[in-house]
Order: structure tokens, then sequence, then C-alpha cells
């Protein structure tokens, strides 16, 4: 069944990658200056991953820098995709968002995930008890939704900062167990199709036969995300695709470097480029000029059928990053 782009909302997964040579303050600088630049262009949320031990991503205090993000925009939704909850109290998390939520009313996102955001011995630093938080993952979305209640003032634990204010709950996964979940309590599920392709069809498909509508949403509302680098020509973008091959090869080696500058297209990177596992990892990697991101785009919307795709880039150069953007909303309004 065709869809129609300018019928899907369009989103931004800000990594915060660290470049080499660069700072922290400028990347920071950058991703304010990338949100600033979106919210011209119509997109319509902004958010953030939390990741933790990895010195090219520079998002580990996500609430942090949602705040900060935030003061320097005026309509864009801002929020996290997403807080790793078995992280993190959820009283801390609830108490934070609602924070947030008073700062910047109706345009703070809280989406929640399982996964660590990093590796397992970094997880144990972080929450030693994590392995028992992870199975808690479902109690502890009720818990904050608990405190975000109206209904919750009788409870003898409260954040009173968060109740009855309206900050969204989405729920993130990269295989089909948040799915289910995702389903029963009838919430938005946001599938991270730009890395863990594999089980996409599936977890879309069980999301929305056993969805149950509730008081956050009527009926099933699906975002999935996708890598773009869109450039005014093939040539360029393929160009700027380089820095992207050499970031992956580093998740994939566990040798994560900075990202690194475009270098043009080597026979070393053309080799990894159709490596299976770099193919796998990429599948919804969109890279070309305006009229080849457009037509990558349709036939995932058509395939799959989401309300709203949420993109990630990496680009190094900051104004190249800023045109690859600017052209996919001139595709996704065309």
């Amino acid at each position: 069944m065709s869809k129609k782009l300018k019928e899907v909302a369009f989103s931004i997964l800000e990594l915060a990658a660290i470049g080499e040579g660069l700072k922290a303050s400028d990347v920071f600088q950058n991703s304010l200056s990338l949100a600033q630049h979106a919210e011209s262009l119509g997109y319509k949320r902004f958010w953030l991953a939390e990741h933790h031990n990895m010195k090219s991503i520079a998002s580990s205090a996500t609430s942090v820098l949602i705040g900060y993000i935030a003061q320097g925009t005026h309509k864009i939704r801002v929020g996290s995709g997403g807080i790793m909850l078995p992280n993190h109290s959820p009283l801390i998390v609830a108490e934070q968002f609602g924070t947030l939520g008073h700062l910047y009313p109706d345009r703070i996102d809280l989406g929640l995930g399982r996964a660590p955001g990093t590796d397992q011995k970094t997880a144990h630093a972080i929450r030693s008890d994590r392995v028992s938080a992870v199975h808690s993952f479902p109690n502890d979305i009720q818990e904050i939704q608990n405190y975000f209640s109206k209904n919750n003032k009788e409870s003898s634990v409260r954040s009173y900062l968060s109740e009855g204010i309206d900050v969204p709950i989405y729920i993130l996964g990269s295989s089909t167990n948040s799915a289910y979940l995702a389903a029963k309590k009838g919430l938005p599920y946001v599938f991270a199709s730009h890395f863990a392709p594999a089980q996409l069809q599936n977890a879309l498909q069980i999301y929305h036969q056993n969805f149950q509508p509730s008081q956050f949403l009527s009926q099933p509302y699906t975002i999935a995300g996708i890598n773009v680098i869109a450039a005014d020509t093939t040539e360029e973008a393929q160009y700027l695709s380089t820095s992207m091959y050499k970031m992956i090869l580093g998740v994939l080696t566990q040798n994560m470097d900075y990202l690194q500058k475009a270098t043009g297209m080597t026979p070393e990177i053309e080799k990894l480029r159709n490596h299976p596992s770099v193919n796998q990892m990429l599948k919804y990697a969109f890279v070309g000029n305006k009229n080849e991101v457009k037509e990558q785009t349709q036939d995932f919307v058509n395939r799959f059928q989401v309300d709203e795709v949420i993109l990630t880039s990496y680009i190094y150069d900051q104004s190249a990053r800023l045109r690859s953007f600017e052209i996919f909303s001139e595709l996704m309004k065309a």
C-alpha cells in the first residue's frame, strides 16, 4: 500500500558524535545548531541517545543535554531516544523529566529503552543490580507513569514536579520483546532499525496485532530509525558516507574512535561497505542525492507503513550535515 511521504512525520535522533579534533563543547554547539535548523525545516522532534564509556559519543548525560537543546529552541519537541531505564531509578527519571516538562511545557518526550547503552562492565559500574533491573523494566515504566499521574497524590512516595505534567512516554526496542510491552500498555513504539533492522517487520506486526487502546493512545503509532546521508550529488553523498563506514567498523570491532573526516571511497572502505555484517547493520542507510534518498525512503515507508521516521546521520562536516537534513526535509514535503 502506497503512503505519501508528506503524510509521514520526520524527526532526528542525535548521537552527539565527537569528531576527530573537536571538543565536547564544539559537539554540543553543533547539536544545538542542528536542532535550530531542524526546527526551521519542520522536523517534529529532536531526540538524544544515552551512551556511556564511548569516547566518540557525547550524550551520556542525556537529560542535561535535552535541557540545553530545549532552551535554545522554541517549538520542536525535544526528548530521549532514549533513557536506558535499567540504568536509573524510576523516581529520578520522573523528577528530571517532570522538571523539564515544567521548563518547556508540551515539548518534552520520554523515550525509554532497556538496553545498557554501553558494554557490560560499564553497565555494572552504573548499576550493580542491573540484571534484576532489566527484568523489572515493565514495572519501572508503570512506576514512572504513576509519578506523572494526577492520581498519585495519596502515594507515600511522590514526584511532586511530575504529577499532572504532560511528558509522553515512548517504548524503544531493537527486538520483538518491547513490541509486546508497548502494545499492552497502549504506548507509541519506536524501533531502532537504524542499527538493528533484522526484526523490524516482526516487531511492527506484533505491535499492531496486540495493540490495546489506552488513555495515552487510541490507535497504534510507530516510529522507525533510518540512516540518511543526502547531498546535492550522488558522488558527494558517497564521499561523505566514508565517515559513517569508519564509525561502523569501530562498532563491529569494539574499537570505537572519534568520527573521522571523509576521505573518499578507498578500496578498503568499498570492501567494508560490502561486508555482510555492515550490510546487515546498515540495511536502512539511505545515501545519495535528493531523488535517490526519496526513492529509498518511499520504499521504506510503503513497506513498513510507519507513522514517523527518525533520522541519524554520521557526517563529520557540520555544514554538510545541515545540508543533508535540509535535503531530507525538502523531499518529505514534496
